[in-house]
């Protein structure tokens, strides 16, 4: 396994704040979290206390389909069983079902659908799987379907869409473009649930983040985040800065998956290895020359080698 490098984008040199107010850790209850989880983790907890920002705590649980009670409760084990911070959120698996689940903000993620349909911005798609996989990309844009058919998912026209521009950490700005694979984006799933792309531009917004860190993986994300903000008229979503950072992959270079159990921190301590044995197991994946023994340690080491 090994750390890929960064995607190169066009970038100018702006100002960005030394302090941020908050950032957040946002987990899926839809697998055991594993080592990348927390490399992405110790990132966001590192820039968190260099920048004077709370750690939020943000679960993304609407993906009903998959959402596990275990797998929610084994977010908080792994948290405290690598003492990993976070300042506000939800304390155990209960409470955040009680007070923090995304279902308890659906008239937020409704009243931003709602605001897309009435400025025309989203058509219904009954496109399959198979249909998409085979073509690519949606056909029914131009087919006028009814918002309100059974099983059609909701879809953000992106056909004029402008150039973005993310505050990037470092100082720097990035121009660029929609990426292809983000064409006609789903803003609601098939079964009536909003979708990732506009819940967490309407969680970050009605937390306050101004800093988030996320994997090189999810650039496509924020530009689409980013796109849909926009359209939304949310432009104190232009003015949280991004960084993203490099993966640990499988040693075929693929993504770590949460079904890969022998890199899950649950498998790691279900074989006895103690917390400082994870944070030394993620360096050395990831190559740096000092062991790391925790996550403040960890944390330092890879934004070294990655200024």
């Amino acid at each position: 396994m090994y750390l890929v490098a960064f995607i190169k984008h066009k970038k100018q040199l702006t100002s960005i704040p030394t302090h941020f107010n908050k950032t957040r850790i946002a987990p899926t209850p839809s697998g055991f979290l594993h080592v990348g989880n927390i490399l992405s983790f110790a990132v966001t907890a590192g820039l968190a206390r260099k920048h004077g920002a709370k750690i939020l705590l943000r679960i993304d649980d609407l993906d009903r389909a998959r959402v596990n009670r275990e797998y929610l409760t084994d977010i908080f084990d792994t948290l405290r069983f690598l003492e990993i911070p976070w300042d506000e959120g939800p304390q155990d698996a209960d409470d955040f079902e009680s007070r923090f689940s995304q279902i308890h903000r659906m008239q937020l993620y409704n009243e931003a659908l709602d605001q897309l349909v009435a400025g025309d911005f989203v058509f219904a798609c009954t496109c399959s799987r198979k249909q998409m996989s085979e073509t690519g990309s949606c056909t029914c844009s131009d087919k006028q379907i009814p918002l309100n058919t059974p099983e059609a998912s909701w879809r953000l026209r992106t056909d004029n869409a402008a150039t973005l521009q993310v505050k990037s950490y470092n100082d720097k700005i990035i121009l660029t473009q929609l990426p292809a694979e983000m064409e006609n984006f789903v803003v609601r799933k098939k079964d009536g649930f909003p979708a990732y792309q506009l819940t967490s531009v309407i969680d970050d917004l009605f937390y306050g983040v101004d800093l988030i860190v996320r994997g090189e993986d999810l650039w496509a994300s924020t530009l689409a985040q980013i796109q849909v903000a926009t359209v939304l008229e949310k432009q104190t979503f232009n003015d949280i800065v991004f960084y993203h950072h490099p993966l640990l992959l499988e040693a075929d270079g693929k993504k770590l998956s949460k079904s890969a159990g022998s890199t899950s921190i649950r498998y790691l301590s279900q074989e006895g290895k103690s917390a400082e044995d994870v944070f030394m197991l993620i360096s050395d994946l990831c190559s740096l020359p000092e062991k790391a023994n925790n996550w403040q340690e960890l944390a330092a080491s890879i934004l070294r080698k990655l200024s």
